[in-house]
């Protein structure tokens, strides 16, 4: 047996023994939440491998609550920020106040000293909102009157935004939207979901309580053992393929989507791809990753990185369409 081989089964071992909070805390999600699993595990994604998470979804079907649920199973701060267009940078991060007994002006802090940001209806809010969420995103930290401030451990934006309503909205701006690692899209429950959804909101007893089974501390040490699942460089190599053929389809042999993408994924694309792709591997309890993990995570981390023509546009065409056609194409290792 290599040592490579020996190294893989002994992590694939302390995977499976550090990955064991990941049932506990999908058990506490279950009992609020019917359905839903694929974003349940796409937030579990965002918050191992340390990215933000966009939702995109009708009204009503528990983004909030998932968050909320989320963030009492882990026992952390949460705070949820409603956007609204009179929305100023000052109600997010905070802002100088001045006490007259001390004569002086001091600090106070804003929702976003939090674990858990909860970004409601983000798209709601004008841009100097936005720019002030931006350096909370990508930097950790905030800056009120010229002193830096920095943000603890684990912080991590859940945004949701309506795909439906335009009056009173503001596009995102492309480089805020590349800085979350996931754009989620969700959809109705089927039937059965959504009878149990009526039961369960009609009981004497209303919602179950979630009861925190970890803290924000062994999550800070789950993403250190994250970073170590072991990737292969045929792996890799899947990855780059996939990110490259956005930006150049013709080279990949996709002739025919030349004329639709105006922009392909940047490279932030190809190292979210790489982390949730190690994140998926270790929620499936896994020490190495698979090309399958790649096709897994590959649809929400592109389709928010890839800018479609005013031709694609015209056809209908959506980003979703194209990235399918991208992984039915690359070469799988």
């Amino acid at each position: 047996m290599t040592q490579i081989a020996v190294d893989i089964e002994a992590l694939n071992q302390q995977i499976y023994i550090e990955s064991a909070f990941i049932e506990k805390i999908q058990s506490q999600t279950d009992k609020v939440i019917i359905g839903q699993k694929h974003m349940i595990q796409q937030l579990m994604i965002g918050l191992l491998a340390n990215g933000h998470v966009l939702l995109e979804g009708l009204p009503g079907l528990a983004k909030t609550l998932a968050i909320k649920s989320l963030a009492s199973a882990i026992h952390a701060q949460f705070n949820r920020i409603q956007f609204t267009p009179d929305l100023l940078p000052a109600d997010i991060i905070g802002t100088m106040i001045f006490n007259p007994t001390k004569n002086e002006f001091s600090v106070r802090k804003g929702p976003i000293f939090s674990n858990f940001i909860l970004a409601d209806e983000i798209n709601r809010a004008p841009a100097k909102v936005q720019s002030a969420l931006l350096e909370a995103m990508q930097e950790r930290q905030v800056t009120i009157d010229k002193q830096t401030y920095l943000l603890e451990e684990p912080f991590l934006v859940l945004a949701t935004q309506n795909p439906i309503e335009q009056e009173g909205t503001y596009p995102l701006p492309e480089a805020q939207v590349d800085r979350f690692m996931l754009k989620v899209k969700i959809g109705y429950p089927d039937r059965e979901e959504e009878r149990q959804i009526i039961r369960l909101n009609l009981a004497p007893d209303n919602l179950p309580k979630i009861e925190p089974v970890i803290d924000p501390q062994s999550i800070i040490r789950a993403r250190q053992v994250v970073r170590k699942i072991y990737m292969d460089e045929k792996i890799e190599q899947y990855i780059i393929d996939i990110v490259f053929a956005s930006r150049d389809p013709e080279a990949a042999g996709l002739g025919s989507l030349k004329h639709l993408i105006a922009y392909g994924g940047s490279p932030r694309a190809s190292i979210n791809l790489a982390l949730a792709s190690k994140a998926y591997a270790f929620i499936k309890r896994r020490g190495y990753v698979i090309p399958e993990d790649v096709r897994q995570v590959c649809m929400d981390v592109m389709r928010h990185r890839i800018g479609l023509t005013y031709e694609a546009e015209a056809e209908n065409i959506t980003q979703e369409q194209i990235i399918t056609e991208i992984l039915n194409t690359v070469q799988v290792p």
